[in-house]
């Protein structure tokens, strides 16, 4: 069983991105690391594309798309808002995730 840790690397609300650290991140378990995130969040996953480095999933949280990735170089995984919208949520989200990933 992989340990799918994160810890929160930083939140840029300007460009509406909040970056996580996963350390044990790799090709391998890059997409269970996506999916624990959205169980985590309670976000569902509405497209996924894989790419040689990279995993990019849309996701829906709380009725605003969102693009969810994942980089086994850089063992980051990022959320970023695809509109106007996902503002609110973001920051939400990273108070939100600064409690739960202590």
């Amino acid at each position: 069983m992989y340990n799918l840790t994160f810890r929160l690397s930083h939140y840029d609300s300007e460009a509406g991105r909040l970056v996580l650290a996963a350390d044990t991140l790799d090709f391998d378990n890059a997409e269970k690391h996506l999916m624990a995130f959205c169980q985590l969040i309670d976000a569902k996953v509405t497209e996924k594309q894989t790419d040689a480095d990279l995993l990019s999933w849309l996701i829906d949280f709380e009725g605003v798309a969102f693009m969810l990735r994942a980089e086994h170089y850089s063992a980051s995984v990022w959320l970023e808002k695809l509109s106007a919208e996902g503002d609110e949520e973001l920051a939400f989200m990273n108070n939100w995730l600064s409690k739960q990933l202590g």
